[in-house]
């Protein structure tokens, strides 16, 4: 890949400063801080895939997996501190490192950051919409189970397809008031989700606290800390830790991910700080340490309060011994938990006071799947824009209005989620997306030290330790082989679809890269590159290095997921 070269030093600050990107300089640390506060209540989404999927042992998940999270934050922490300047996030700030060795790993990185993210709008709103319903009308009513299919999309997943019902439309809704919110700027974000992040983050709080406080914790539904497993009947027994049982698991640290690793969105700001090389580094660790509160209450507390689950309606087996008609369970078990719009009135009841506290806990649990929507709207647009400025997704998305909002990355998130809120399973959509923000990660963490080799004399306002460094890249290699196990635990063929999507940056790409812009980068990327003057000069081997760490990532998706 052959690229014009900068003649500037190492040190991005004041270039960075007097970069024209469009958006304004309005928000400290604490500003990121309260638009990642939605993060936490992203364990709405996953909480009840993983309890009913994974059983008695979901609780360490939980733990594991935003303990994996935390680490994994000290890299992003340097990366972000290297570029004062840019916006859209880690997605951002890690491409420039890949794209000195390859121009479409560093794209990938980008997209996959966005294809993980931006799916947060559709099944957030479909939850919102799914417990709104659940407190004004009876499950078995017509507004809850009238809808017109569209779309039989059962080639991809057996019984997926794309309907349109009362869940899509009250969700639209709520899409459309996010939009309008975050229209206004970053300032009217900060100030709303402020707001909205007091409310939500007291329901769960409470739910995480109160059995620690009363003493309710039952032990018999942590212990034995063995993984599910059902007999010949298709009825529920205690598994073993064999083969079978580590991909339980495995797949329950796969999609609890998609909630834990979330507050790395705190970097998305580093363009709209006051002060980026202090506020850069207080966001994401902050923003980290009020998560590990979160992913660890609420789970223990949702799991001691429901416990596994009991036989309620037992399996119907044919006449030739298969299983036509599933058992069904209470608990943990049951099918309004794994779905997700179970959860909601199962938290609420763990606080107790009666159906009036019930359902205030359920809006205020609304509150909080907005909260999550607006973040994520917030973050995702600005990875979509961020990477048109970079040159590495279609021109029309670098435009931002009066307000210094990326308008048009917005609309097309909107326009996109819209789609995927039609889906009628909204776990296959999380665990396919999620198969991209593994990839993501993976690049991500192994940027810290290719940055560390090519810009070793750029100035960093945080340096994160060399064995922080060091697990952060173990981490990224055991994230895919969790991918790689775990996947097919929510259907066949996820990893199929997630890996296809991923892909689809590429003829994007190709379009802006090769069509638009003539192969030639935008003058900004290419003065951060700083190709010739900032690298100093590497043998062979180290030359080769990051191509060996994208054949080897490949081996290992692929190993295991043959076992």
């Amino acid at each position: 890949m052959t690229l014009p070269t900068s003649d500037h030093a190492g040190d991005l600050r004041h270039q960075g400063f007097l970069a024209q990107t469009g958006l304004h300089r309005g928000i400290g640390w604490k500003g990121a801080f309260w638009i990642a506060s939605g993060v936490p209540g992203l364990v709405l989404f996953t909480i009840g895939a993983v309890a009913a999927t994974v059983g008695k042992p979901a609780w360490l998940v939980w733990l594991i997996s935003i303990s994996f999270g935390f680490i994994q934050a000290f890299t992003y922490a340097e990366i972000a501190g290297l570029f004062p300047h840019k916006s859209g996030g880690l997605s951002i700030h890690s491409a420039v490192a890949w794209i000195r060795y390859s121009k479409f790993i560093a794209t990938l990185n980008v997209w996959c950051n966005w294809a993980a993210w931006s799916p947060v709008l559709a099944i957030g709103s479909g939850l919102a919409a799914g417990y709104s319903l659940s407190i004004l009308f009876d499950a078995n009513s017509l507004i809850n189970t009238w809808q017109i299919t569209l779309l039989d999309l059962s080639a991809i997943k057996a019984g997926l397809s794309l309907r349109i019902n009362a869940t899509f439309i009250l969700g639209a809704i709520f899409l459309l008031l996010v939009f309008a919110v975050q229209h206004g700027g970053i300032l009217r974000s900060v100030s709303t989700t402020k707001v909205f992040g007091l409310i939500a983050l007291i329901p769960l709080l409470l739910i995480g606290l109160v059995p620690f406080v009363t003493g309710d914790l039952a032990s018999e539904h942590f212990f034995p800390l063995t993984p599910l497993a059902y007999d010949m009947n298709g009825n529920v027994i205690q598994g073993d830790w064999n083969l079978e049982g580590w991909k339980l698991m495995a797949g329950g640290l796969f999609v609890a991910a998609w909630s834990t690793y979330g507050f790395e969105t705190a970097l998305c700001y580093t363009r709209e700080f006051k002060d980026p090389k202090a506020d850069t580094f207080k966001a994401i660790v902050y923003s980290g340490l009020l998560c590990i509160a979160v992913f660890t209450l609420v789970p223990i507390a949702f799991q001691s309060h429901l416990g596994l689950g009991e036989l309620v309606v037992p399996a119907v087996i044919g006449e030739a011994g298969e299983v036509t008609t599933p058992a069904m369970y209470d608990g943990m078990l049951a099918a309004n938990i794994y779905k997700g719009n179970g959860v909601a009135s199962a938290l609420a009841s763990i606080v107790g006071g009666g159906a009036i506290i019930a359902n205030i806990m359920v809006v205020m649990l609304i509150i909080t799947l907005l909260l999550a929507i607006m973040t994520t709207m917030s973050g995702s647009a600005r990875t979509l824009y961020q990477a048109s400025v970079d040159g590495l997704l279609p021109k029309y998305l670098s435009v931002v209005n009066e307000n210094g909002s990326p308008t048009r990355a917005m609309w097309t998130d909107l326009s996109y989620n819209l789609i995927l809120l039609m889906m009628s399973d909204y776990v296959f959509v999380l665990a396919a997306s999620n198969v991209a923000y593994i990839i993501y990660h993976f690049l991500a963490l192994n940027a810290g030290w290719i940055h560390r080799m090519d810009r070793p004399r750029w100035d960093r306002p945080y340096k994160t330790p060399n064995v922080l460094l060091g697990a952060g890249v173990l981490l990224g290699y055991i994230n895919l082989a969790i991918m790689g196990m775990g996947t097919e635990i929510w259907g066949e063929g996820t990893l199929r679809t997630g890996l296809f999507f991923s892909s689809l940056i590429l003829p994007l790409f190709i379009y802006r890269h090769y069509f638009e812009d003539k192969g030639v980068f935008p003058t900004q990327l290419i003065s951060d590159m700083q190709l010739q003057i900032s690298r100093p000069k590497y043998t062979k081997f180290f030359e080769y290095l990051p191509y060996l760490t994208i054949m080897f990532a490949i081996l290992v998706v692929w190993y295991t997921d043959q076992l």
